[in-house]
């Protein structure tokens, strides 16, 4: 095992995610292979200490791994595959992005004229992969150091998410990332649209309202969804639904048409067909897990 590997094993005794002495900061463990299947990748910075993830999103298919970081600056359901064994779990360090330290960093970029001139020109995918450097391997490595202890994480933790947000702003893919910050961007608007989604899913949702709260039309605004989550609105929505279905029938061991009800569903046969066809499975038999 690398340093950094071994450093994420220590910090990631359990299978699935461990906490860490440092708010937003996870380590994930998984010491068997993981079919294709989909989840929701939340809004943030993975780090690969060991193995390899390979992610489906759209028609488009890409891999993080110890070469390469993975960045989603809004939360995307995804369909996942992991390669890992006993022998060699995936290790993952994950790190939630704060926007009041990106903006920092931002401004402080932007006084020393260093934001990108054809911003509004440049893609504005919901994710990126950026290739690892020496300088972010050595951030990494100090802020899993630093994670050891209760104290150094919190003497120092913050300070080292900010060094390894900036490492990430220096890729050359990290347009995603800037205009995530920029009121202005098409990113930052539909990412505004996505945090509606996710706190009103249970409700009814309509596109036009989606558009109209961040001042777009209803085609500019679903051409622009469609740039950022390579999803439209209404496919994106039921995804976080059945997503959000499947924690709950799992942890919480509702029942089924109440499970439906919650996440905004008014038919439970319909509920039933779309999770049975987005999962593979029925949702009793996810609840039985």
């Amino acid at each position: 095992m690398t340093d950094i590997a071994t450093l994420m094993a220590e910090l990631a005794p359990k299978e699935g995610v461990n906490p860490t002495h440092l708010k937003g900061v996870h380590v994930f463990r998984g010491s068997q292979y993981g079919a294709r299947g989909p989840m929701c990748y939340s809004q943030g910075m993975l780090f690969v200490g060991q193995g390899k993830k390979r992610l489906y999103l759209d028609e488009q298919t890409f891999d993080y791994d110890s070469q390469n970081a993975l960045v989603m600056t809004v939360p995307l359901p995804v369909e996942c595959e992991t390669f890992a064994s006993e022998q060699e779990p995936v290790l993952v360090l994950m790190v939630d992005i704060d926007l009041v330290q990106l903006n920092h960093i931002i401004r402080l970029l932007d006084e020393h004229h260093q934001i990108p001139k054809d911003l509004n020109e440049s893609p504005q995918p919901g994710y990126f992969v950026a290739p690892t450097t020496e300088e972010m391997d050595c951030s990494v490595f100090r802020l899993l150091q630093a994670l050891q202890s209760p104290l150094e994480a919190k003497v120092m933790g913050e300070a080292l998410v900010l060094e390894l947000l900036y490492r990430l702003l220096d890729s050359p893919n990290a347009a995603p990332l800037y205009a995530l910050s920029l009121s202005h961007t098409r990113l930052s608007r539909v990412e505004k649209a996505l945090s509606y989604i996710h706190r009103h899913y249970g409700e009814s949702v309509e596109v036009d309202t989606l558009a109209s709260l961040v001042n777009m039309s209803p085609s500019a605004f679903h051409r622009c969804f469609k740039e950022v989550t390579s999803s439209s609105p209404i496919q994106y929505l039921k995804k976080i639904r059945l997503t959000r279905a499947k924690e709950l029938l799992q942890a919480q061991r509702l029942k089924v048409k109440d499970v439906a009800t919650q996440v905004g569903y008014e038919s439970s046969a319909q509920f039933s067909r779309e999770f049975k066809r987005y999962f593979d499975q029925s949702p009793g038999e996810c609840a039985r897990q």
